[in-house]
Parts: structure tokens; sequence; C-alpha cells
């Protein structure tokens, strides 16, 4: 396993100011501060899911809205992700899961491709969680994709409640990651025939 698989990504605008670190090898642990109650519970999820250690600080416009914190944890966490894999020499590369939550069942797969896709194959029934919107957790991880150069795509299956969907969204993706990150002890180099990713 390499050494060191961590990053630290400080990321300051006229909106937002965040500093997040990453340890893909760690044990799950979170201190997530960002000032989006809900927001702070789905990365909590994500780290103890993910057994990602995850350190975020963040400070937004939240008198504007939340979607500027959001979206820019999300850019942060994908240029964190890319910036930890490195060379990606040794990884398993893809990860897949079907995970239940109560009446909720979600669909994620990953591929760790050093190429763009995201394939939001879900809706909310309602447009609010408490104070949070629903439609950020499509953004998040539309940001995450984009900056993390993954393909990422997840179905909804079904579900009625909004709070179950995006619980079950951020603990599948978390254990697809997981799984992409791992190192296969198999694997010499890089998973790709192209000889790079």
């Amino acid at each position: 396993m390499p050494a060191d698989r961590t990053a630290t990504i400080d990321r300051a605008t006229a909106e937002t100011e965040i500093r997040l670190s990453l340890n893909l090898d760690g044990t799950g642990q979170a201190d997530v501060q960002t000032g989006v109650g809900f927001f702070d519970h789905m990365l909590t999820l994500l780290a103890r899911h993910g057994l990602f250690d995850l350190s975020v600080a963040a400070k937004g416009d939240l008198e504007v809205d939340q979607h500027h914190t959001v979206e820019d944890v999300g850019i942060c966490l994908g240029q964190a992700l890319a910036r930890a894999l490195g060379t990606k020499q040794g990884i398993t590369r893809y990860g897949s899961l079907t995970l239940p939550m109560e009446e909720t069942l979600v669909t994620v797969a990953v591929d760790l491709s050093g190429r763009y896709a995201f394939h939001p194959g879900f809706r909310f029934p309602t447009e609010k969680i408490g104070e949070f919107d629903t439609q950020l957790v499509r953004e998040f991880w539309q940001s995450v994709a984009v900056n993390g150069l993954l393909n990422l795509h997840v179905l909804l299956h079904h579900g009625e409640n909004s709070h179950h969907i995006s619980e079950a969204i951020f603990k599948g993706t978390a254990r697809a990651l997981r799984q992409a990150v791992a190192i296969d002890p198999r694997q010499v180099g890089v998973p790709s025939s192209k000889g790079t990713l």
C-alpha cells in the first residue's frame, strides 16, 4: 500500500472559505462543520461508511442559501480524492453497491477512470429535508465527480422518504468508493490497458 494517501485542500472565494482533509486509509473518523446540519450528517456518514478520515471546516454565505457551501465542499472533496489517489498504482478502480435504507433501494457504481461522467438517476419526493434543499444532493455529487475525474452512476430503484433516499445515496457512494480506492494485492501498476488513469 502507498505510504500516504492523504490530501488537504484549501479553497477561498468571495462565497466560501473551506479547508478539507481526506485520508483514504482511515478508520471512518469525521470532523465536519459546514454550518448546514443535514449536510454535516451526510458527510459524517460518507466518512463512516467509506472508512475515510474526513475533516471539513467551511464558512459560506448561508445568508444567501446553502448552494455555494455544498457545491464548493464537493469541489474540494473531488480534488482531495484525486490528489490522495496519486498515480492510482494498485487500486481496484471499480466499485459498486446496492444499498437498502428502509423502504429505499439505491445502486451506486464508480469508476476512478480519470474521466468525468455523472448520471443522477434519482429524484426526491420533496424539495426540502428540514431546511436542506434536496436538489443540492445532485449538485454535491456532480462537483465531486467533475473534480475527482470519476464516473459516478446513482440509480434510485424505489423510495418514498427524502431523508432515506439521501442517506442511501451517501452511504452507497461511500461504500462504492471504498471498494474502488482499495489496494488490490494482485494488481501490478495501474488497472488500465492504457497504462495510465
